[in-house]
């Protein structure tokens, strides 16, 4: 919704400059949300989200990518993980936090458009090593730009390497929100860490492929 706007931290008052049809979407539901709100009088909330993870999220986003990936490699898998942008930077949450918080939004007395977020930001670069860590390996990087390469510093074994195909074409390159409003009017903040957050899905990844 927001796209690449020079704000670093973004609240409900920063403007929506979309780079995706996604992002475009996502800005006409929550206008329309308002013009119903406003024109009827009904109550509706635009819960503003920055990324929510969980073992549940879809195969396709990079976060469930990589701790699948990071599983089957522990299971014995030999396959390169291949990534986009290692230098994006997300605001990384968990769902279940993020779905109390809509809950929240939908018991108070006047509807409030509000940010979920945990008002930190990390690389894809950094999920991919903290991923890495939970099967006890250490992930040293080598070369630049799309020949750059994540490698097991203890066995040189190449893990990750950038593939120009997984690159977005309007790159969104930083998130980062800020939750005080959420914590001033639903007493709301996540409190599942960034690693912890890693360490879930790595962990149910590994149950799920060792069992099924």
């Amino acid at each position: 919704m927001f796209g690449n706007l020079s704000q670093k931290i973004l609240n409900e008052n920063s403007n929506f400059k979309p780079v995706s049809p996604y992002g475009s979407s996502k800005v006409f539901a929550y206008w329309i949300t308002k013009n119903y709100r406003e024109s009827y009088n009904i109550f509706a909330v635009n819960g503003i989200l920055f990324n929510h993870e969980s073992p549940l999220r879809g195969e396709t986003f990079i976060s469930r990518k990589v701790s699948i990936h990071v599983a089957k490699k522990f299971l014995g898998e030999k396959k390169i993980l291949r990534v986009g942008n290692l230098y994006s930077k997300r605001d990384w949450g968990h769902a279940k936090e993020y779905v109390e918080g809509m809950w929240k939004m939908m018991q108070t007395k006047t509807p409030l458009d509000l940010i979920l977020a945990t008002n930190k930001s990390y690389t894809v670069k950094e999920f991919i090593e903290n991923a890495f860590k939970e099967i006890n390996v250490e992930i040293k990087w080598i070369g630049k730009d799309l020949k750059e390469k994540g490698i097991n510093k203890k066995t040189g074994e190449i893990c990750v390497v950038v593939d120009k195909k997984y690159y977005r074409p309007n790159e969104l390159h930083y998130l980062k929100g800020n939750p005080q409003k959420a914590l001033k009017y639903l007493k709301w903040k996540p409190k599942i860490n960034f690693k912890n957050l890693i360490k879930e899905m790595v962990h149910s990844d590994i149950e799920k492929f060792k069992n099924g």
